[in-house]
């Protein structure tokens, strides 16, 4: 049997929200639920916002067995520790919740410190805004997330954890499909480097013997 692709994934967001009103007011952390509602299905109502959890989990995803391991942050990290989860990582779901306009401001600057510490390399991420089934208590429009994820050049969603309203499933398969295209191209670019490297070594041979 053939050995399933591997995709490390790193899901950041705030850790703390306000509470807002609505039946799912009372979410602590918008990253750890959205991460068990797409793998168990459900909602849960009562876990610590504070622990960082690593999940693995195992789907078919264009007729390809891909494992995911899911790295959900605490959100509350030092610098150190945050850095070292980015660069573990190949993609990255950033989260916001639409009912809390301070998450959201928090995504450009936290984009730029992946930028700056999986640099050169271009940083594979999404960017989902939560809650969406609390749309009275609405702070981020859609249309800010979706120029913000165009600023990114990045995919945006918006769902529920709570309900499962939007296709969660999809985030975490889209951002597969991304990371795997990704390695595909830097594959490719490092194959033709090598093969440059090794026809300039052999000119240079020649050009020693002619000589």
């Amino acid at each position: 049997m053939a050995k399933s692709a591997e995709v490390k994934l790193a899901i950041f967001g705030r850790a703390g929200v306000g509470k807002s009103g609505g039946f799912c007011s009372h979410l602590h952390k918008v990253a750890p639920a959205l991460v068990v509602r797409f793998l168990t299905k459900r909602f849960i109502w009562e876990y610590d916002p504070t622990l960082e959890s690593t999940y693995r989990h195992q789907a078919n995803i264009d007729d390809e067995v891909v494992t995911m391991e899911i790295l959900d942050t605490a959100g509350q990290e030092d610098t150190i520790q945050r850095e070292g989860h980015m660069r573990w990582g190949e993609g990255f779901v950033l989260v916001y919740d639409i009912t809390d306009r301070g998450s959201f401001e928090e995504v450009l600057p936290l984009k730029n410190i992946l930028d700056e510490v999986k640099k050169p390399k271009n940083v594979t991420l999404i960017l989902v805004g939560n809650k969406a089934d609390l749309d009275h208590s609405r702070q981020v429009s859609t249309e800010e997330g979706e120029k913000l994820a165009t600023e990114l050049a990045c995919a945006f969603y918006e769902c529920s954890a709570c309900t499962g309203e939007g296709n969660i499933t999809e985030i975490f398969y889209e951002l597969c499909r991304e990371v795997r295209r990704r390695r595909m191209v830097q594959g490719k670019t490092r194959r033709r480097s090598s093969t440059t490297h090794v026809k300039q070594a052999i000119n240079k041979m020649l050009t020693k013997i002619s000589s």
